[in-house]
Formats: C-alpha cells, sequence, structure tokens
C-alpha cells in the first residue's frame, strides 16, 4: 500500500465442479489464463496464479488516479471427481501461502451457478474448506460470486425478482456474509464496462474491510 499510484487485490475463487470458477476467473482478469471447459469431470487439478495489467479509471487515491491490478488464485473444485478433501485443501493451502504469503488474501470469492437452485446442504462442503482455510473471520473475507447470471436473465429473472425467488438456502449464504455477492454472465469473455462494474463492486466489498488482508491458517 506504499505506493499510492499503484494497487493490487487477491481474489482467490472456490467452488464446485462446473460452476464456472476458472471462467470466472478469466472474466476478472480480461484473459485466458485459466483452461475452462464443458467436461463430466473436474477440470482443474491443481492451483494456478493469474495476473491482470494495470487497470486504470477505476480508483483515485489521494486525488490523483490509482492503477488497480488483479491477482486470481483459480483452485481446484471441492468436491472434486479425483481428488479428496484432505488433497483439494492442503493444495489450496500451500497456493495461499506462496502466491499470497501468510497475510495477503482480500477477499475468497464462493462461486454458485445462478441457474441451478441451491439446495439444503449443498455448499455444506465448500463452505466448511472456506472455514478451514480462512479461519473464524471467513465470512468477512468471503463474497458470493454467481455465475450464469446470463441464464437467469434469458429466463426473465432481473437481479431483484431473482432474489425474491430464490431458496431460503441460497438467502441465509447471502446474509451470513453481509449480502456481499455478484452476478456474471457466464461468457467466455465480458466487455470491459461489465468487467469494470463487477471489480468497482469487489472493490467495494474490500473497503468495507478497510483493506484489511487476512492472515491465513497454517493447518
Amino acid at each position: 500500500m506504499a505506493d499510492s499510484s499503484e494497487m493490487t487485490i487477491n481474489l482467490v475463487v472456490l467452488g464446485k465442479t462446473q460452476t464456472g470458477k476458472s471462467a470466472a476467473g478469466n472474466s476478472l482478469l480480461g484473459s485466458a489464463d485459466f483452461e475452462s471447459r464443458l467436461c463430466p469431470s473436474s477440470v482443474t487439478t491443481r492451483c494456478s496464479l493469474g495476473r491482470s495489467g494495470r487497470i486504470l479509471g477505476l480508483m483515485r487515491r489521494n486525488g490523483r488516479e490509482c492503477a488497480l491490478r488483479v491477482r486470481v488464485l483459480d483452485t481446484p473444485s471441492y468436491p472434486h471427481s479425483a481428488l479428496g478433501k484432505e488433497q483439494v485443501r492442503g493444495t489450496v493451502r500451500a497456493a495461499l501461502a506462496q502466491h499470497f504469503g501468510e497475510e495477503g488474501l482480500h477477499l475468497a470469492l464462493l462461486v454458485l451457478r445462478a441457474d441451478l437452485p441451491l439446495c439444503p446442504h449443498e455448499s455444506d462442503d465448500t463452505v466448511q474448506l472456506i472455514q478451514e482455510l480462512l479461519g473464524p473471520t471467513w465470512k468477512d473475507f468471503t463474497a458470493i460470486l454467481l455465475t450464469h447470471a446470463d441464464k437467469a436473465e434469458e429466463a426473465g429473472y432481473s437481479e431483484e425478482t431473482y432474489l425474491h425467488s430464490a431458496s431460503s438456502t441460497l438467502l441465509s449464504l447471502l446474509s451470513s456474509v453481509q449480502h456481499k455477492y455478484i452476478f456474471l454472465d457466464n461468457h467466455n469473455s465480458i466487455i470491459k464496462e461489465e468487467r469494470n462494474t463487477v471489480l468497482r463492486k469487489l472493490l467495494n466489498f474490500i473497503q468495507r474491510n478497510n483493506y484489511q488482508i487476512l492472515k491465513h491458517r497454517k493447518e
């Protein structure tokens, strides 16, 4: 934070298989760093870090424009079709320590599909993984990323009507993370204006925490 002309935000995406984690990471970066494709098994088997270039026009600090850089850590899904929980947890914990340091995470993004109902206990495994990785303050550092929002829109749902019709399971989860959520189209790439809108929302979430960083749990 010493360089007032530039700021980096660190994001880790977590979620179940085929929720669109890797595609979401690519959208946030404005790139194609992560492999993303339809597959009957889990595609991502290891963590990988993607970095954006300098993004202008989103922030000002001390009266001057401040460039933004985004770093996204893509992770294996959990549950995973080939990896056990201990393997996934160990892989993600090691990657957090390697790429973000012990104190470097700004936000964890729990990825869910907007075009599928969230049923009771369906996200319990992933939420438990986040709790184990981030510790007791995980709710302050977690936001919900609802992918495939374009399909919900095609079905006639606005953000307001979608939330009005959402399952009590999803509404309870959103409430637990202080309603930090973002709807994201699942196109291969989103236009610059849409991406900037999403990044502004993420910056707002981070600002709520006064730009605090999170010390990861070592075990």
